[in-house]
């Protein structure tokens, strides 16, 4: 146990807190992070976190936004080096699938329920949702998937397929593979 007081200097301690949880985040699930091994990894006494977060669900909260606001980074700047409507929609969906590869803690952290409760999702996390959301729709839309049915059907695509590849039943090529048949089914529908 780090009782430094050096710890508490280093800047913006919460932001340590978290940077240090989404570091365990890449070597294992979110539920086995405590609020004690983050202080040990950050280098602060094991009750500096509880200054920042009222409890481990709490720094769970900020593990699953955090981890959203990267798989949006990652699924918009795909979205935005594509050119055509097919190759956005294809771009993003490969974002997505191999976000949730490299990184399937941090995927896990996001679609985790009893972390981000579904239909109640924290302040945070509401717009990052709705933004990915709208980027997969604007997608669809723009290479003419425009039903509804159509958005719901791609995002259960990608992401059903991004879990079934980081869980290891089929390869992340696979994923792609099978994604880029079913979206060019898709428009030719």
């Amino acid at each position: 146990m780090s009782s430094s007081k050096d710890g508490y200097h280093h800047g913006d301690l919460a932001r340590a807190l978290e940077d240090a949880a989404m570091q365990l985040l890449e070597r294992m699930p979110a539920a086995d992070i405590s609020l004690r091994e983050v202080a040990r990894a950050a280098n602060v006494s094991h009750n500096a976190p509880y200054h920042h977060f009222a409890d481990r669900l709490g720094l769970l909260k900020v593990l699953a936004e955090r981890s959203m606001a990267d798989l949006l980074a990652q699924v918009r700047a795909a979205v935005a080096d594509a050119g055509t409507p097919r190759e956005r929609v294809l771009e993003g969906g490969f974002a997505y699938i191999r976000f949730a590869v490299e990184h399937p803690h941090a995927f896990d952290a996001v679609y985790d329920p009893t972390v981000c409760v579904p239909g109640s999702p924290t302040a945070t996390m509401a717009p990052l949702i709705d933004a990915l959301e709208q980027v997969l729709a604007d997608g669809a839309v723009a290479a003419g998937l425009d039903r509804p049915a159509d958005v719901v059907a791609l995002w259960g695509l990608i992401h059903g397929l991004g879990t079934l590849a980081a869980a290891g039943h089929f390869t992340i090529d696979d994923a792609f593979a099978a994604h880029t048949a079913t979206v060019g089914r898709l428009l030719a529908s």
